[in-house]
């Protein structure tokens, strides 16, 4: 516990004295001022362009695995140093180089996703612009990131990140957009070139479609992965093959109301046995634009199917893919988009123009109690296979304050906290979980 105070004494320090030093710059500083890699952009030929970005976090937490004396508390340094070449309007060669580090944390030696020494992230060459233009083709090691990113996200959350060995097309037009992508993610390994790995690679079609619902996008998507040298349930050697057919929609509506869903069915195979699962995403918020603060209140219901059998034959956990997955369903992570009911709600407030406040709440209960709890990397928590752990998991309570300087400095920080419920008390020795954290993200 003392490693924890005194995380959390550096962290309100580290903070205060950088807010007392950073004041907000009036609009005539902002426009006459410039990043460095404004200046060095500008001594550089156009073709050249030049940009770095430096994020520090504090962080700890006590009750690891909700045991007892299970505590840690370090400190998460990522570098990034980007490069682009634009020869021409239409071809465009990308760069980005990572090195991130942890420092005090027990665990030794320091391993992704806490640390990762300078490595190449990104290098694509890309024709016409995959973000912005009517067609574009990107290929080489890139960012894949799209919906609410609960399926597939670069998870930038994590010191070192995701990125993926990919080719991409990209097509516009009229409202309507469509990506098409075949992809390995990138396994990291520090101290070592970071390779992909031959065997598990990832397809899919994603759409979008702007006109088709009023003041509302809606994305369809079909996602197809394929996993060696994987084991049965009844631990044959097999090869896993199936896909994810969702659809994402979003939008607004009258008297400040917004919603959102998504829905996900999965179907295929791993050797002998079949796979069979779904997830759901369902979203209400309101905001009240004439109170004091602007509170933006929302409520929300995620569901993840889990399996009932792990001898039967047939596979019912829902595979939340490559998701970026911090916050979704608790600030801590504890939780992922695997065998779940969650039911959240939360209130955000803009507290003045650069200032913000988020508190959330969240309920958790399992959907098959003979299935495992999962955090947000996919991991096993803890498992009851007779199911007679009951299926309540827990609450958290979390809250998050974050201070946007301008665009070269954000600083935010954080507190989550999980009280255990039945099934953790019963299978675990149900300690409570407590997270706090202090960053700032510096451009230049």
């Amino acid at each position: 516990m003392h490693r924890l105070l005194a995380f959390l004494i550096i962290a309100v320090c580290f903070v205060a004295r950088l807010t007392a030093q950073q004041q907000p710059p009036s609009p005539k500083e902002v426009a006459g001022n410039q990043l460095l890699s404004d200046g060095v952009n500008g001594d550089l030929p156009k073709w050249l362009r030049v940009g770095s970005e430096y994020r520090a976090r504090f962080e700890g937490y006590t009750g690891g695995g909700f045991k007892p004396n299970s505590e840690d508390a370090y400190f998460l340094s990522r570098l990034r140093i980007n490069m682009f070449l634009l020869p021409t309007t239409w071809l465009r060669f990308g760069f980005q180089g990572q090195d991130a580090h942890v420092f005090g944390k027990n665990q030794n030696p320091a391993v992704p996703p806490y640390q990762d020494s300078m490595d190449l992230r990104q290098a694509y060459v890309e024709f016409g612009d995959v973000e912005k233009k009517s067609v574009g083709v990107r290929a080489g090691r890139q960012e894949l990131a799209f919906g609410d990113e609960r399926l597939l996200g670069n998870a930038n959350w994590l010191n070192t990140a995701r990125s993926f060995d990919a080719l991409r097309g990209t097509i516009r037009h009229g409202g309507f957009r469509a990506d098409l992508f075949a992809a390995r993610v990138v396994k990291l390994q520090d101290g070592e070139f970071d390779w992909s790995t031959p065997g598990n690679n990832l397809y899919g079609v994603y759409g979008g479609i702007e006109k088709l619902v009023p003041s509302a996008t809606v994305e369809p998507y079909f996602l197809w992965r394929r996993q060696s040298a994987l084991k049965t349930e009844l631990g044959m050697p097999g090869i896993s093959n199936f896909a994810t057919v969702g659809v994402r929609w979003v939008g607004k509506l009258p008297a400040n109301l917004d919603y959102g869903t998504e829905m996900d069915k999965q179907a295929g195979s791993l050797g002998t046995d079949t796979i069979s699962a779904w997830a759901g995403h369902w979203l209400l918020g309101k905001t009240l634009i004439n109170m004091r603060f602007k509170p933006h209140f929302s409520v929300e219901y995620n569901y993840a199917s889990g399996d009932r059998n792990p001898t039967d034959g047939t596979r019912s956990t829902f595979d939340q893919l490559y998701p970026t997955g911090h916050d979704k369903y608790g600030l801590d992570d504890q939780v992922g988009w695997k065998n779940i009911r969650n039911a959240r709600a939360g209130v955000d407030l803009k507290l003045a123009k650069k200032w913000g406040l988020r508190n959330r709440y969240d309920a958790w209960w399992l959907a098959d109690p003979h299935d495992a709890l999962y955090t947000a990397a996919s991991t096993v928590v803890a498992r009851n296979t007779a199911g007679t752990a009951g299926r309540f998991v827990g609450q958290e309570l979390d809250s998050v304050v974050a201070y946007t300087f301008s665009k070269y400095l954000q600083v935010s920080g954080g507190y989550g906290h999980i009280f255990p419920g039945t099934f953790l008390n019963h299978t675990t020795p149900g300690e409570s979980y407590n997270f706090p954290y202090a960053s700032t993200t510096l451009v230049f």
